[in-house]
């Protein structure tokens, strides 16, 4: 379901993850699904209070206005911080991979493996259009750099961040903030305060 309201109809549904690099428009982006998923049961709390279970164009809908616009308030926060986090992360991996002389498209998979994905060989050969050789070729490189580090054997390798590329995260890392979006505007606007 593509409106943001609705999702909270199907929570079972998997919730989508959000990634700075992935288009900003894509539906994932644009809904509060992944906040409802974290928030169930103060979403029903809402609904119940609001509709009860049915039609009741009588009662208050603010609660559910509320409820929907602190969600977009709290998905925009979520992207800006990881685009943030995801900025500081690419500008110092970039510089590892200047001081090694390894070419700018190796960030692809140093950039997976610090946030904690497995490289595999296929998926980094897709991401950046390269042959089988290159790609293999690639990530020795970045092995033998101490960059990455392989794991299993020819067709089960993976490779995973070596300490040097999970330092870097840590350091980009910031701490989410969760904050009240009504909060914040009653103490800048006293008047404008809910009711």
């Amino acid at each position: 379901m593509r409106h943001g309201c609705r999702p909270c109809w199907s929570l079972e549904a998997p919730c989508a993850r959000s990634h700075p690099r992935r288009h900003i428009l894509a539906p994932a982006f644009c809904s509060i699904e992944e906040y409802l998923g974290k928030n169930q049961q103060a979403c029903y709390d809402v609904l119940r209070q609001v509709g009860d279970g049915g039609w009741h164009p009588e009662r208050d809908a603010r609660p559910w206005v509320r409820f929907c616009l602190t969600a977009h308030y709290h998905q925009a926060t979520h992207l800006v911080q990881w685009s943030r986090i995801d900025q500081r992360l690419w500008d110092h991996l970039e510089i590892e991979l200047n001081q090694r002389g390894l070419p700018e498209r190796m960030l692809l998979a140093l950039g997976d493996a610090a946030i904690g994905y497995k490289v595999r060989n296929a998926l980094y050969r897709k991401a950046a259009d390269l042959s089988e050789l290159t790609a293999s070729r690639d990530l020795k490189s970045m092995v033998d750099a101490r960059l990455l580090v392989p794991r299993g054997e020819k067709r089960g390798r993976v490779y995973t961040a070596a300490p040097l590329v999970a330092r870097i995260f840590r350091a980009a890392w910031q701490e989410p903030t969760n904050v009240d979006p009504f909060t914040l505007t009653a103490r800048a606007l006293p008047g404008l305060a809910p009711r």
